[in-house]
């Protein structure tokens, strides 16, 4: 799992400063682990970006006080759309994994069915990797990374 990036904080700088510099960096967290997020063999990639969602949302709430309402809520409902798609494809990865696992330990009078289940759970990580392409692709098209970075500086110019 990548490590988040430590955001060193002055307990007597104003909390509009620090929310700026840790939503930056978490927004920049989160979209260094865009390349290859799609690709089936790698699934740690899904993983750490999944958890990158989970960090910035924590940050965006925690400083929620510091954004113009209307900016805000936006950005945190694409944040938790792209969330939602990641684990939508990272289920899948997931129970793919631990399935192929137990595939090597089963029976041969078992095989077969245990291959159909991997089968079904493929195709739901194939739908669950489109989701996650028209999430990413929402992202891109709407510059959310440059609207949570507009957010972190209006909070700073406050």
């Amino acid at each position: 799992m990548a490590k988040p990036a430590p955001v060193a904080l002055d307990p007597e700088e104003p909390f509009e400063r620090a929310a700026a510099r840790v939503v930056r960096t978490r927004a920049e967290e989160l979209f260094a682990h865009r390349e290859g997020v799609l690709d089936t063999a790698d699934i740690e990639r899904v993983h750490d970006m999944r958890v990158a969602t989970r960090r910035l949302r924590a940050v965006l709430e925690i400083f929620r006080p510091c954004f113009e309402k209307s900016e805000f809520r936006a950005a945190l409902r694409d944040v938790k759309a792209l969330a939602d798609a990641l684990g939508e494809r990272r289920d899948p990865d997931v129970h793919i994994a631990a399935m192929e696992a137990f595939a090597a330990a089963v029976a041969a009078p078992q095989r077969p069915g245990v291959r159909a289940l991997l089968d079904r759970l493929r195709e739901d990580q194939v739908r669950g990797n489109a989701a996650l392409a028209e999430a990413l692709d929402h992202a891109e098209r709407t510059d959310l990374r440059g609207r949570l970075l507009a957010l972190a500086d209006a909070a700073e110019a406050r």
